[in-house]
């Protein structure tokens, strides 16, 4: 029998008069579905949407300084609520966010992308608008969105727009991938009958797996796991809401030692008795690439095997040893792959189904030694990447959530033991340089019960600096760690050139200028040890309720040496001739 989840509570009770309109319902479905904060841009297409948007009580409009940073603000917001969603101007706008939304659907997040687009009565009139290529086609932004979203609606008629709006913001949840709605600038005010009431809550039913390819598969899965001698279980980033719940059910009966893909990481409790890191191939975490990699059996629950998850496509994994877990699909070693099957009803079955078998984590545990700590400092000796980190190590907690730029921060944040509750995010799939200012503003917008550690490094910093701007307005109180090394480290060391080294910024005066004595914003250059303890002190005790921007000055060539093995072997496979024809 089929379950169904239901989005909302509210009652379908009737609007009063003249005020049932496409703005409102936009407004009350995107409160009704978890949104309580939209990132935009305003636009002259999208003002009278901004309106409607305002004049709703439970929805908080945040103004961004551009397009890009508002689109990373949703996909950053939906991390922490399950759904985001901003809104821009047609075209200059929505180009402008589209790279932020081809991010969020790599990361399979549903961000709802509303354009204000032109009047309705300029459809189809062969007339030529602002705002475009100079073409009277209106299409070019529609059709650049179809590949990166999973639902598409141009609203420019009001008799099918409750249909197009819901259809699409229902599929985006549905799907768990971004949607597009354009809207006509003069529809917005205009009351009509589909909107005379509340809308009724969204009821979507659960997709439930074909009986028989469940059971198939997990005999399968059972009989193949319970052969093995020392089978291991990888989580990896399609590990998400539901199935987490079934995976630790498995951990438990199964016994077998658990370890995350890079990706992954925060989706599985770091504080489990089972856990054993990172599993990255060539620089996963210590003594975890061995054990995975040795393992005559393992189960990769949700994994994304590209060429840097892979590090260049080295990985020791073998597919006839492996059970591959996709939200959809079960797949056992080189035997059968079975189809409908869905990962959440898989996992809780198979846990019923296998021999406890603690034989690799007691191997694991047999040659664990545990890190080693980072060598004695000399008074006033220049500030090096692994003491930043065992500092940061130290402020983590379950109020906290950590967020990793693209970069070394990557490896580094790898490192960390992450407590019970503790949020982690990076966006390793896309891995856009700039992500993570806007996804800092959007996380701490929706998760204000936690303070937000974000390691960013001063090439990605430079890219989408301006939204430090909405930060302070907002009153958010992260920490931001501005690593400044002189450049694009992570890119040296896949391919060095001139063109890595960057212009090199006051970093804390720009911050400064940009604050300008408006709020709360506290800032501090750190070159030593002893500077970092004391503004990590200042951080998190005098200036607890402000945004703290430290920046951090280290050598250029000081990097974690997982990048430093990662890189030469994403060089080499970057670097593949051409087959023979």
């Amino acid at each position: 029998m089929a379950t169904a989840t239901q989005i909302g509570t509210a009652s379908p009770a009737p609007f009063p008069g003249g005020t049932w309109t496409l703005g409102r319902h936009v407004a009350r479905r995107l409160v009704q579905i978890g949104v309580t904060d939209v990132f935009s841009v305003p636009g002259d297409f999208n003002l009278a949407l901004l309106d409607h948007l305002i004049a709703e009580p439970g929805l908080s409009l945040v103004g961004c300084c551009n397009e890009l940073n508002a689109g990373y603000a949703a996909d950053g917001y939906a991390r922490a609520r399950g759904v985001g969603a901003c809104v821009v101007t047609f075209t200059v706008g929505g180009l402008s966010v589209l790279n932020a939304i081809a991010g969020a659907y790599s990361e399979n997040l549903p961000v709802i992308c509303i354009v204000g687009g032109p009047n309705s009565n300029d459809y189809g009139t062969n007339r030529i608008l602002h705002h475009t290529i100079g073409l009277p086609d209106f299409s070019q932004e529609l059709r650049c969105f179809q590949a990166v979203t999973c639902a598409q609606a141009v609203v420019n008629n009001l008799d099918d727009a409750h249909e197009l709006i819901d259809t699409a913001i229902s599929t985006a949840l549905k799907e768990s991938k971004p949607a597009y709605i354009s809207i006509s600038c003069n529809l917005p005010g205009i009351p009509h009958p589909t909107f005379a009431r509340e809308p009724v809550p969204y009821f979507l039913a659960q997709n439930v797996s074909n009986q028989l390819g469940l059971e198939t598969a997990v005999e399968a899965a059972a009989e193949f796991l319970n052969k093995a001698v020392k089978p291991v279980l990888v989580g990896g980033p399609k590990l998400r809401a539901k199935a987490q719940k079934a995976f630790m059910e498995l951990a438990d009966a199964c016994g077998y030692p658990i370890a995350v893909m890079p990706s992954g990481k925060g989706l599985v409790p770091e504080h489990h008795p089972h856990f054993i890191g990172t599993y990255w191939g060539a620089v996963s975490t210590s003594y975890c690439g061995e054990i995975v990699e040795s393992a005559d059996a393992y189960v990769f629950v949700g994994p994304i095997f590209n060429d840097y998850s892979s590090v260049g496509y080295s990985l020791l994994i073998k597919k006839e040893k492996a059970v591959i877990v996709q939200p959809n699909r079960v797949t056992i070693g080189n035997g059968p792959s079975l189809g409908w099957v869905f990962m959440a009803d898989f996992l809780t079955a198979l846990a019923k189904k296998l021999k406890k078998n603690s034989t690799a984590l007691e191997n694991y545990r047999r040659i664990f030694v545990p890190p080693g700590i980072a060598l004695k400092r000399e008074n006033d000796e220049p500030l090096r990447v692994n003491i930043l980190f065992k500092h940061i190590q130290e402020m983590l907690g379950g109020d906290t959530a950590v967020i990793a730029e693209t970069g070394d921060s990557w490896f580094n944040c790898q490192k960390l033991h992450l407590p019970e509750n503790c949020g982690f995010e990076f966006q390793m799939q896309y891995g856009s340089i700039g992500w993570s200012v806007g996804a800092t503003l959007g996380y701490a917008q929706a998760a204000k019960d936690k303070r937000v550690i974000a390691c960013i490094g001063d090439g990605s910093f430079q890219v989408t600096a301006q939204d430090i701007s909405t930060m302070i307005r907002c009153a958010q109180r992260s920490i931001i760690f501005l690593i400044n090394n002189g450049g694009y480290t992570i890119e040296v060391e896949i391919h060095d050139g001139p063109y890595n080294v960057i212009k090199n910024w006051n970093y804390t005066g720009l911050v400064d200028a940009i604050h300008n004595g408006e709020g709360k914003c506290w800032t501090a250059k750190v070159r030593t040890e002893e500077q970092l303890a004391e503004a990590i002190a200042t951080a998190t005790e005098v200036h607890k309720d402000s945004l703290c921007f430290i920046e951090i000055i280290v050598h250029k060539d000081d990097t974690s040496k997982e990048l430093l093995e990662w890189g030469s072997r994403v060089s080499a496979a970057n670097s593949r001739p051409p087959n023979p024809q």
